[in-house]
């Protein structure tokens, strides 16, 4: 895009962007500084405003770019995303959000102390914590970086760079002046939005069809280059062993990851009761149920309107297909109704990916403040310091993020995202379900759940394909691939339940069964929860 057009479309993101500042700065205003008012928002959110909330912390990126994406290349394959990511709620609904509400105040290692040892739990905790969310930012800021080269006109790795940074950025500010309060109506903002736009791309594809779904199938079939196979499963997961294990091992990820990752943990601590927790995942699964079905129509319809050759050859993940799209039903590049049209798209996207990034961002600081620097300050240091470390832990967190972003532009958004669910589900989940379920875990086998989880997972994306040994690596002209597989789930998950498991059988320490009882208490009426 040229001219006019690029100027609309940045005057939309540069709307977005001060709406967004401007709550930042009103929340500020108001703010006492308190780790309750950072951290939670003084859990004053209602059920359907936190459930928004959720929605739009979890439609991120990945869902709106991503999964589009991935349909448009991979068809029937590339659904794989849209009912993991759904399918994954219902485990959040009935394990983990009543209980997690009841038995914790603002992080994943308060339910984990509340029966065990502090230090060791906390310290192993916050760093699980912190690396999820560092993945979690990666895939975002890599959004950002090809929505906007897009814009800019394609013209590549400098338009990406200064985007990664200038995301980098603002999710700082967000987070370290605006606390939870601000996070979460620029994530209820960005939902709206969210909706709003991906309704419209939806009615305008099955208009241009004239709602004759079984004609979009066809005309995707017949643009992507594979025919019925596009329709059918194993167009990429199923070419040999490895790819169908891949398939397995993903699914495992996206459908077990949900419950262990950070930014969604620590929304449950922002309503005053546990009831709201649960009414807001009810909510939360309405308003993402509808989305994804949606993402399957918008992929779809890129395939078949724009072409699986155009999205690859504009972005080789299919990180733009949306944004292509929208141009096309707009009436083209060179059409005002495209320009809009896609200004519109481009905006919302935007604005997708720094709601995201604040919510992320947020948690991941919690972790250090509350969880690492809490752990190993002197215990008459001040609290209010802890919210000092937590805005300065962002900016670290930040830092992190652009740097390894900048590595990972070419990778597909969605894919990146299911390598954050598998640390997920292999660190942080184990010991979450064990410390809520089992009596006799014990403080080693906490610590042992977490780091057999996660160490392994990040070892093998290390020595996957992700990483080297292919055109499509991040490392090119290198090779120390090892590991056949490209999501580490399906060997790491296993592992993390298996070390929490060994730590716990071979612990000298026995279980503290009166902790076990009241943890038990609390987490099922919440008598004494914060």
């Amino acid at each position: 895009m040229t001219g006019n057009h690029q100027t609309l479309a940045l005057l939309l993101f540069s709307a977005f962007i001060a709406v967004t500042l401007g709550i930042t700065t009103w929340v500020s205003r108001t703010r006492h500084g308190s780790p309750e008012e950072f951290y939670a928002g003084n859990r004053l959110f209602s059920p359907m405003e936190n459930g928004f909330a959720i929605a739009g912390d979890y439609m991120s990126a990945a869902s709106f770019l991503g999964i589009a994406g991935l349909i448009a290349l991979f068809g029937y394959d590339g659904l794989l995303y849209s009912v993991g990511f759904l399918v994954a709620w219902l485990v959040v609904l009935f394990l983990v959000a009543e209980l997690v509400r009841n038995c914790g105040r603002f992080t994943l290692a308060d339910v984990v102390a509340a029966r065990m040892r502090e230090r060791p739990v906390r310290i192993a905790s916050g760093t699980s914590s912190v690396t999820v969310s560092v993945l979690y930012l990666v895939a975002q800021m890599v959004g950002a970086g090809s929505l906007v080269a897009l814009l800019l006109g394609g013209t590549g790795q400098a338009a990406q760079t200064w985007t990664v940074i200038g995301v980098g950025a603002l999710m700082v500010v967000y987070v370290s002046f605006g606390g939870m309060r601000a996070t979460t109506w620029i994530q209820i903002v960005k939902a709206v939005l969210l909706m709003g736009g991906a309704i419209a791309l939806t009615v305008l594809v099955l208009v241009r069809f004239h709602g004759d779904f079984n004609d979009l199938l066809r005309t995707a079939a017949d643009r992507s280059g594979h025919g019925t196979d596009f329709l059918a499963p194993g167009l990429h997961y199923g070419t040999d062993w490895t790819a169908r294990f891949d398939f397995i091992s993903l699914g495992l990820a996206l459908v077990l990851g949900t419950a262990g990752l950070p930014h969604i943990l620590s929304r449950f601590y922002t309503v005053p009761t546990a009831r709201a927790a649960r009414r807001s995942v009810v909510w939360a699964i309405g308003l993402i149920g509808g989305f994804y079905l949606m993402t399957i129509v918008l992929g779809f319809g890129a395939a078949a309107i724009v072409g699986t050759d155009e999205v690859r050859r504009s972005n080789s993940s299919g990180n733009t297909a949306i944004p292509l799209l929208s141009l096309d039903l707009g009436g083209g590049a060179d059409s005002t109704g495209g320009t809009v049209l896609f200004a519109i798209v481009a905006a919302v996207a935007f604005a997708t990916i720094l709601a995201v990034v604040a919510g992320i961002t947020l948690a991941s600081s919690a972790s250090v403040a509350h969880d690492l620097y809490a752990s190993l300050r002197r215990k008459h240091a001040k609290q209010h310091s802890e919210v000092g470390v937590a805005r300065v832990a962002a900016i670290g967190i930040g830092v992190a993020a652009i740097a390894l972003a900048l590595l990972c532009r070419n990778l597909n958004v969605a894919f990146l995202v299911g390598l954050a669910f598998a640390v997920a589900a292999s660190a942080n989940l184990p010991v979450l379900l064990y410390s809520l379920f089992w009596r006799r875990f014990t403080t080693r086998g906490a610590v042992w759940s977490v780091y057999g989880g996660l160490v392994p997972a990040l070892v093998l994306v290390l020595l996957s394909p992700v990483v080297s040994g292919s055109e499509a690596s991040i490392l090119t002209g290198v090779d120390f691939q090892l590991f056949p597989l490209e999501n580490p789930g399906l060997i790491s998950i296993p592992l993390g339940f298996l070390a929490g498991w060994i730590g716990t059988v071979t612990s000298r320490e026995p279980a503290d069964e009166a902790k076990h009882a009241e943890t038990e208490v609390r987490s099922l009426t919440g008598a004494g929860a914060a």
